[in-house]
């Protein structure tokens, strides 16, 4: 893979030298923990990135020949240092290559580099950014938070920012001379063939649509994208890397911004001029010319979907989050159960520092593992119980080495050699492997389950099954709005779907029923009575539980007074008066319930307003927008102390989690009723101003999911490393009690845990770097289980190779739940002005140590990372990150919340919707349309498009639909018959109908959650909401376009490299 990477014209590199600072603010300092991305390896870069548009070979002016191909030559290795060992699998599409081909083929027609470059600049233009001082010098770094990211208002995107003259003539100069520099530069020559990123760029069109490659002519070169010529040399040390990963971004790549020209600040010369963007004659920058998600997504399902995954080579770089592709688990654990920010460690925590990508893994130890997939084998050991390593307690796992014929092993995380017992001797064949090797999937496999003895067990006894109880606020509001009958009726037939263990008839659950509003109402629903008995608990303030026999009953054996106390309860409350509720209580009576039952279990909680009758845990209204923007942000985050914190505390340690179901019409101060969910590995779900008639089906598909899905509980977790580095920060639905242990009072199939590693020590080439998640946990069944997932990772003295082997997806998760954590301590400016801080460093970083040389105009991106701009300043414009008062404090308070708990593709569709164009549906056909790029200028008024995000949908309708699709899908004439409001597709008998409504329900059900479907018909109010799902656009509620977002970090980069 070549090293460079994407090329991008100026906007974009910038040294790094700031970012120190940053650190602290950080998760931990982003230094060397960070580690990087994903996907890397693999990457190896077959095509030129994606981003680079390999010039044509012509070479520049003054530049040497485009050694085209080598750049991306294979053998050239960009990055120099390592052929990658990988074959390049398709690289992952980590990020990045997936363009690839977009942008090379845009090269191909293009001017000579020199030219090339000048017109980039222009094109690019992108004022502000580009030319550095040329507008108004760029606002200090912090004020790149609060502004956002703006030093000069880029002029529009496409039009030529600059000053007048001056610049332009600046500019040109600049670029068009080559760029001296660049024309020496490998990239540079060639680079961007076309003209930068104008749109013409491209040899061919435009990227258009970015998401397909270009088309045009490939330019020529191997990737593509232009390859360094031999030309000078990469640093040393490197062969001349083409594009970190992908070719150079070919000079500035016609459309990367990032090539703007040589902005003047950035360049050394040119000051002030924003000359650089001027040049010839400004042309519009292309969007297309960008690095495309949808691109890189689309090209890695190409490359790498459908094919077989095997886990059998170390720090090996998965296919993306996105892609579908079946897995054989061969000695490491899957991707669905751990992925990596980088699959290869630096060795030094000097290294680590350097370039400032974290070093974490985003650990989903439930993860649901598809039919075709063998589930997890359980091995059991009898009464020794599993065998460890006596030193560190690591499992026994296929990095254990038996020596002495089988007598004895040595750890592979600590080096410590421990007898083999007896029971469990095996001789070893010629290779001095086990015989049974095949045989014990704890010697051949990445994760499998040993059933733990009691020394495992609380108490040292068995557990019992777990309960679920249901606790329903029976307030004057929900008994009116007739949620209290919906959750009735709905549980009826719910519980015959408890989650049970494969082969069992029915679940082992326990079942339990509660109402409340300022007292609590207990109920005896034992098989032997004919009808339900209540019991009221009116003094809150000591709670306790009065029945112990009949509260927690099996359902299949109670039914019938089930069924007769779920027909009463909406009879019982239907003349109630108290408004006044209350919420603490009701979660220390679950507890309770569970410490007398002697069992864990879940409390489902509906809920709906601030609880504020006289009881612990009241809570009064502190909701203020005057402090929206001001260092005070962060208390609006934060979860009242007291009686919150030590409820959080007695719930993990009984092993309750708490799942909340919101049904506010006003401000609930979600900071706090969530804070007991979040720490129990629970999860709240939210529905403003619910209405059963629109918002019903929404709130019981995500209950049906919540009940129904495979859960663990009273778990504990630790992950253990081998020596040289070791897990210093959890975020997550978690508790931490001490630095190593993670307690979740339950572990669903949905959550996901994020683990920072930082060094202890220099990690070897050789041995690479292991890692092993042990989780304890309870089943269903009341069976103590230990799930173990063991990871192999690389390590490596050249930062080029953690850059190839970094996964973009991971890395935004860890930022995105380091940002979710800092929020709580820091102004939001802050966290901000870090987050864009270390994405300068990471990227100059590459640019100085891992990137042939070229002109500072260009931005050069790594393949794994090209994408990774877009996703970064999408989560600086997320509701909890965005400072705007118009976005309510609840729902910012929610969706960081949900944000700790969330997986890696949870993440990546959160941060970047998949916008799917439905207007040209083939109805026979069962592939599903490309996505594209999510911004406006995607849209068309005859157009049709679904837009998803994992929390929100919306079908937006364009002006000018045609007649035919409006009728086929709501049975109207035209739009304007189309009534407000709508939040479902009339089920009507016709093929784009029916094709339309399974599209809709297949990605409902792939998601964690349930999505309500907004309707939007262009124009209307409701489309701004819509809008701000936009993430490659300026935000409505503040907040750069992914353009601008480039130009001002490719700005950062060049005064970093300065």
């Amino acid at each position: 893979m070549s090293q460079q990477g994407y090329v991008a014209a100026p906007p974009y590199s910038q040294a790094q030298p700031g970012m120190g600072g940053y650190q602290g603010g950080f998760g931990a300092g982003p230094a060397q923990p960070l580690y990087g991305h994903y996907g890397g390896p693999p990457q190896t870069f077959n095509g030129p990135p994606t981003g680079m548009m390999k010039a044509p070979v012509s070479s520049a002016v003054g530049m040497p020949p485009p050694a085209a191909p080598s750049q991306y030559n294979p053998n050239v290795q960009q990055n120099g240092a390592h052929p990658q060992r990988y074959p390049p699998p398709a690289t992952p599409a980590s990020y990045g290559q997936p363009s690839q081909s977009q942008y090379n083929n845009m090269a191909p027609a293009a001017p000579p580099p020199a030219q090339q470059l000048t017109n980039q600049m222009s094109t690019m233009n992108l004022g502000s950014y580009a030319s550095g001082p040329m507008q108004s010098p760029p606002p200090p770094t912090n004020s790149v938070a609060q502004q956002p990211f703006q030093p000069a208002p880029p002029p529009a995107m496409g039009q030529p920012m600059m000053p007048p003259g001056p610049q332009s003539p600046h500019m040109s100069p600049h670029m068009s001379a080559p760029q001296s520099p660049q024309a020496n530069m490998p990239m540079a020559g060639p680079p961007m063939a076309g003209p930068p990123m104008a749109a013409p760029p491209m040899g061919g069109p435009p990227m258009s649509g970015m998401g397909r490659p270009f088309p045009g002519p490939l330019p020529p070169g191997p990737g593509g994208f232009q390859q360094p010529g031999p030309g000078p040399a990469g640093p040393t040390g490197y062969p001349q890397q083409a594009g970190q990963f992908g070719g150079h971004m070919a000079g500035p790549q016609p459309g990367m911004p990032g090539m703007m020209g040589p902005q003047p600040g950035m360049m050394g010369p040119q000051p002030g001029s924003a000359g650089g963007l001027a040049g010839p004659p400004q042309k519009k920058l292309d969007p297309d010319s960008i690095p495309s998600t949808t691109q890189v997504i689309e090209d890695d399902q190409a490359k790498r979907g459908g094919q077989v995954y095997n886990t059998n080579i170390r720090g090996q770089v998965p296919p993306l989050v996105t892609t579908e592709f079946p897995i054989q688990d061969q000695g490491n654990a899957s991707p669905r159960f751990i992925r990596c920010t980088t699959y290869s460690l630096p060795c030094t925590a000097d290294l680590a520092k350097q370039c400032q990508v974290p070093l974490a893994a985003i650990i989903k130890p439930f993860a649901s593992v598809p039919k075709n997939e063998t589930p997890l084998y359980v091995v059991n050991h009898g009464e020794t119980g599993p065998i460890r390593c006596n030193r560190c307690k690591a499992y026994m796992c296929p990095y254990m080495q038996f020596i002495d014929g089988g007598r004895r092993f040595q750890c592979g995380f600590c080096n410590c050699v421990n007898e083999v017992p007896a029971f469990y001797f095996q001789h070893l064949d010629h290779m001095g492997r086990r015989v049974d090797f095949y045989e014990r999937p704890e010697l051949s496999l990445g994760s499998y389950e040993f059933a733990a003895t009691l020394d495992y067990c609380k108490n040292n006894k068995v557990q019992n099954p777990p309960a679920y109880l249901f606790m329903i606020d029976v307030s004057y509001n929900n008994v009116k709005s007739g949620l209290v009958k919906l959750i009735c009726d709905e549980l009826k037939t719910l519980l015959d779907n408890l989650p049970c263990e494969d082969g069992s008839e029915s679940s082992a659950i326990k079942v339990g029923f509660v109402t409340y509003n300022k007292v609590l109402h207990f109920y005896n629903v034992k098989s032997a009575l004919a009808q339900p008995q209540m019991m009221v608990v009116s003094d809150t303030a000591e709670m306790f539980v009065p029945l112990l026999d009949g509260f927690l009953v099996n359902y299949q054996d109670s039914r019938a007074v089930i069924y007769n106390l779920l027909d009463q309860i909406p009879d019982m409350f239907a003349d109630s008066n108290e408004s006044e509720t209350v919420f603490v209580p009701v979660i220390q009576a679950g507890v309770e319930a569970f410490k007398a039952a002697e069992c864990s279990g879940k409390l489902f909680i509906f809920h709906s307003s601030m609880p504020t009758a006289e009881a612990p845990g009241k809570l009064k209204n502190r909701d203020d927008k005057k402090l929206v923007n001001t260092d005070k942000e962060k208390t609006l985050f934060q979860p009242q102390k007291g009686v919150y914190e030590q409820l959080s505390k007695d719930c993990v340690a009984q092993g309750c989690c708490v799942d909340l179901f919101l049904f506010p019409s006003q401000y609930v101060d979600v900071a706090t009723m969530a804070d007991v969910p979040s720490h129990t590995g629970g999860s709240v779900y939210k529905y403003n101003n619910f209405q059963v008639e629109t918002d019903g089906e929404h709130f019981l598909t995500d209950l049906r999911k919540d009940v129904q899905k495979s859960i663990g509980f009273d778990a504990i977790m630790r992950v253990r490393t081998s020596t040289g580095f070791r897990a210093t920060e959890f975020f997550g639905a978690i508790h931490m009690n001490n630095t190593t242990d993670i307690e979740m009072a339950a572990v669903d199939c949905d959550k996901a845990l994020t683990v920072e590693f930082k060094h202890d020590d220099t990690l070897s080439e050789e041995t690479g770097a292991l890692m092993q998640c042990a989780l304890l946990y309870t089943t269903i069944n009341g069976q103590r289980r230990l799930r173990i997932h063991n990871l192999s990772l690389n390590c490596s003295l050249q930062l080029s190779e953690l850059y190839k082997s970094c996964e973009t997806d991971s890395l935004i998760n860890f930022f995105a739940k380091s940002a979710c954590r800092a929020i709580l301590n820091q102004p939001l400016k802050n966290v901000r002005e870090i987050l864009v801080n270390q994405t300068a460093h990471m990227l100059s970083c590459y640019r100085k140590n891992c990137a042939t040389p070229s002109a500072a105009s260009q931005l050069i991106l790594p393949d794994a990372m090209k994408v990774f701009p877009v996703y970064m300043n999408s989560l600086m414009k997320s509701a909890p990150l965005v400072g705007s008062t118009e976005l309510s404090t609840d729902d910012r308070a929610h969706q960081r919340l949900s944000i700790m708990a969330m997986g890696v593709e949870d993440t990546q569709l959160l941060l970047y919707p998949r916008l799917t164009p439905l207007h040209n549906l083939d109805v026979g056909s069962e592939a599903l349309p490309a996505p594209v790029r999510c911004s406006e200028e995607r849209l068309s008024e005859s157009g049709m498009f679904l837009l998803e995000n994992g929390q929100s949908m919306f079908l937006w309708l364009g002006l000018g639909s045609p007649p035919d699709i409006v009728q086929s899908l709501f049975n109207v004439p035209s739009l304007a018959h189309l009534q407000g409001n709508m939040s479902a597709l009339p089920e009507l008998d016709n093929p784009l109908s029916a094709k339309v409504r399974s599209i809709i329900s297949g990605l409902m059900e792939k998601r964690p959650n349930s999505m309500k479907l907004q309707i939007v018909r262009q124009k209307d109010k409701p489309e701004m909401l819509f809008r701000q799902f936009l993430v490659e656009d300026k935000s409505l509620h503040g907040g750069a376009s992914y353009m601008d977002f480039l130009c001002y970090v490719h700005r950062e980069i060049r005064l970093l490299l300065t």
